[in-house]
């Protein structure tokens, strides 16, 4: 996997601004904060959004795959108010679960999400090397 980073840009923080890479790919469907039981035990944006990424992080290994293999990330927020002020949070859980790992990124804010009580969704895409 190589970063695509135009030289005359700035160095993003927490993201990259392309990614490429070849092998097999692996989509992850959204996954939210609740647990594998599918109950949540938080209400809690940053808690939610821990939850989420140790999801990914078990369907990514179900594919043979870890964080290291995430080419792009998209995150569905439903308070973009909420992820901003939780920002530092977020950024110390993301490097306890994903470690230093950060694939090509977007991050919209949405009405709502299916599961009421959700506060964030993120799908991943993963390629795992040939």
């Amino acid at each position: 996997m190589k970063k695509l980073q135009p030289p005359e840009w700035a160095e993003p923080k927490g993201y990259a601004n392309g990614v490429m890479a070849r092998g097999a790919l692996i989509f992850v469907g959204g996954q939210i904060g609740w647990n594998a039981a599918q109950q949540f035990e938080s209400d809690d944006f940053v808690a939610q959004t821990g939850q989420a990424l140790r999801n990914i992080v078990a369907v990514l290994k179900a594919g043979g795959a870890g964080p290291e293999h995430m080419v792009r990330m998209t995150w569905y927020v439903v308070d973009r108010v909420e992820y901003i002020n939780g920002l530092k949070e977020v950024g110390s859980v993301y490097r306890e679960v994903m470690g230093k790992n950060f694939p090509a990124m977007t991050c919209v804010e949405v009405s709502a999400l299916v599961e009421e009580r959700a506060r964030v969704e993120i799908e991943v895409t993963a390629v795992l090397p040939d």
